[in-house]
């Protein structure tokens, strides 16, 4: 398959990123396309959907070989599952898909056709394959069971960012880091009230400390 362009996010890693798309509405992205791809009749009537499918590739897991389980973190990272029963990245091919709102095309002399995005849950960079647009009456199913996932309970941490801290973020990007957050980026069986978990985002690197559900910012330093 082609890589068809790649996706500008504020993510220079994976750690961090929501787990699924659209759990962080306010994250976002525009995705560049190559410059054979670079085609304005090709996304002739996209404007008209409101949301988008992307496939892209696990970039940072492509490997020669594959297993036929995997342990998923929110199962505590020690319970086996079929890897066709998960949305692991280490799979017999290395595809990702994702739902995200389509905000708006724009048309550049230099970029060509851009599309930007949000609720995504993709690195910054990472291979775009394919967009196909979002069909709420065929891709929407409310009452769909969620397998094991249905058994994990879904809480939030309460967030705390000294202000101190806070006024070193750009007042754009401060909303979308509290959401973040609050979706607890450790896998799940991390639970050390010492360690200091750090991610990159927006050009600044967040460390943070969890302890007894409450996650403190202890630092965000601009990124060199």
């Amino acid at each position: 398959m082609k890589v068809i362009g790649r996706i500008v996010t504020d993510f220079p890693s994976k750690f961090g990123l929501p787990r699924q798309s659209g759990l962080v509405e306010g994250i976002t992205g525009k995705i560049v396309f190559e410059e054979e791809f670079r085609v304005p009749e090709a996304f002739r009537g996209l404007e008209d959907f409101s949301h988008i499918w992307i496939l892209w590739q696990f970039s940072e897991a492509v490997r020669d070989s594959w297993l036929p389980t995997v342990r998923p973190p929110k199962l505590g990272g020690n319970k086996r599952v079929g890897v066709f029963a998960t949305r692991s990245p280490f799979r017999p091919n290395s595809i990702g898909l994702s739902s995200v709102k389509l905000e708006r095309i724009e048309y550049s002399d230099t970029e060509g056709p851009v599309l930007y995005v949000s609720g995504c849950d993709l690195m910054d960079g990472t291979p775009i394959y394919d967009i196909k647009p979002y069909l709420s009456y065929t891709d929407s199913h409310p009452n769909a069971s969620g397998g094991f996932t249905d058994t994990i309970v879904k809480s939030e941490l309460e967030v705390v960012i000294p202000d101190e801290i806070l006024d070193t973020i750009t007042e754009d990007k401060r909303d979308t880091l509290t959401a973040i957050l609050v979706q607890d980026p450790r896998p799940s069986y991390q639970n050390d009230a010492e360690r200091v978990y750090g991610f990159g985002f927006a050009g600044y690197e967040i460390k943070f400390t969890v302890s007894d559900g409450v996650l403190t910012v202890i630092s965000a330093e601009k990124l060199k």
